[in-house]
């Protein structure tokens, strides 16, 4: 099962993703991994590890994994994982590989979702909402943004777009 969960900057993604997750382990009784993808890069991206930190139950394992996602997730077998957030893990990707071919990334991503025995449950940022950015960086990472979403979204078994707290299913049943 693969559930893809969108909206923009504290629109509640992440809480609704921490209460969907808590509730297939509770029915399934899989052991769950937090799989983070922020890298610390100043004291500001610091804290807000830190209070998503604080929000997750302490019995998660915690994998960081802010390039190599493809690979961790095809290591992975029979649990439960959460992902947060694969805007963040394309940010990696723009700053530490901007040469790369970014299509041959995601394709490997899906690749690696769509074979997995996982139950995973995936946040990213909708960012194709706002105003056209000026400069080509900005500009580079909302198309592959935009590019990611729909590729994760167009495997995913259900898709939820959360804004202002509210959830609302794109794709799937509840």
């Amino acid at each position: 099962m693969i559930h893809l969960v969108l909206g923009g900057a504290r629109s509640g993604k992440s809480s609704f993703s921490l209460e969907q997750v808590k509730k297939v382990q509770q029915d399934t009784g899989k052991a769950v991994t937090f799989v983070a993808t922020a890298t610390v890069t100043d004291h500001e991206m610091a804290s807000r590890i830190a209070q998503h930190q604080s929000e997750r139950p302490s019995n998660w394992q915690l994998a960081e994994v802010p390039l190599a996602l493809d690979t961790f997730i095809a290591q992975q077998k029979d649990s439960i994982l959460l992902i947060d957030c694969l805007t963040l893990w394309l940010n990696n990707h723009l700053y530490q590989r901007p040469k790369q071919d970014f299509k041959k990334l995601i394709d490997n991503l899906v690749s690696a979702l769509s074979t997995s025995q996982c139950h995973i449950l995936l946040v990213s940022n909708e960012v194709g909402l706002g105003i056209i950015p000026m400069g080509e960086v900005t500009r580079q990472f909302v198309d592959q943004a935009g590019w990611l979403n729909q590729a994760i979204a167009k495997a995913a078994d259900q898709v939820t777009f959360v804004a202002a707290g509210l959830p609302m299913m794109l794709k799937g049943n509840r």
